[in-house]
């Protein structure tokens, strides 16, 4: 199916490793000219060259911390100044931490909101003027399973990206008209190191082995496997993509069937 990508330019946040690498390599490989960002140069420019290397796509690397408010405008600004205006934007963050629910302090909760929440708003702000000058733009968040079947031990994230959920909600009414779609992709659990990192929280804080945690975890997947970041790249690019166009406000698992509401 052909997406209607190529020569397209994207953003994609935290794509140095899991997730938002395997969603900047998809959209590579589709055409896009891809941004992307991570706070480490080393692992950010290692990651655009793999890209480069299997594309051949142009990829532009930005050293980021998204939870800065100049870091945001600068990544944009790049990305509008190397690859032209900005038509798709891929939300993306590492989790905040986990444990027991009134186990944070208010720091713990204003950090999660500037990682989680503010970093994906100051993007939107930023990119909406080149979208809504063509006439067409699409913007996906990856969030988690956790909006829509709260996690125990993940609050900060249940709480975060269930406000950004709401977020992209109510901007795909406002812009629907406009050419302008706004979709949230909901992991469940995926082979990345923040699962690794899930695992060892677990180990530490109630002293399962690795193989009991990662058990636990599996457990609650009707498919019994963790999934993997190319089944969930796969469909960001679809819905960043021509053939998605009557698709705005959508929460979709990717998640194996672990969800078990009917919404």
């Amino acid at each position: 199916m052909e997406l209607g990508l190529r020569g397209k330019t994207a953003l994609v946040a935290a794509a140095s490793s899991g997730l938002g690498y395997a969603v900047a390599l998809r959209l590579a490989a589709e055409g896009a000219r891809v941004a992307i960002c991570a706070r480490s140069e080393e692992r950010i420019t290692r990651a655009a060259e793999r890209i480069r290397r299997e594309t051949g796509a142009s990829v532009l690397p930005v050293v980021a911390d998204l939870t800065r408010r100049g870091d945001v405008e600068r990544f944009v600004e790049a990305a509008r100044r190397e690859l032209g205006p900005v038509s798709i934007l891929v939300t993306n963050t590492g989790g905040p931490p986990s444990g027991p629910p009134l186990s944070f302090s208010d720091d713990d909760w204003e950090a999660a909101f500037q990682l989680v929440f503010y970093s994906a708003l100051r993007l939107i702000r930023s990119v909406l003027p080149d979208m809504e000058e063509r006439g067409w733009g699409r913007v996906v968040a990856l969030t988690s399973i956790s909006v829509k079947q709260p996690i125990d031990t993940l609050v900060l994230s249940n709480a975060t990206r269930s406000a950004l959920t709401a977020l992209m909600k109510t901007l795909s009414t406002v812009y629907a008209s406009r050419g302008i779609t706004f979709n949230t992709v909901a992991p469940g659990p995926i082979a990345t190191s923040r699962m690794e990192q899930l695992i060892q929280a677990a180990v530490s804080r109630e002293g399962l082995s690795p193989e009991e945690a990662l058990s636990r975890w599996i457990g609650d997947i009707p498919m019994g496997r963790l999934g993997k970041p190319e089944e969930l790249a796969d469909l960001v690019a679809f819905l960043c993509s021509e053939r998605a166009g009557f698709i705005t406000g959508a929460t979709i698992p990717v998640d194996g069937g672990a969800v078990k509401g009917l919404f």
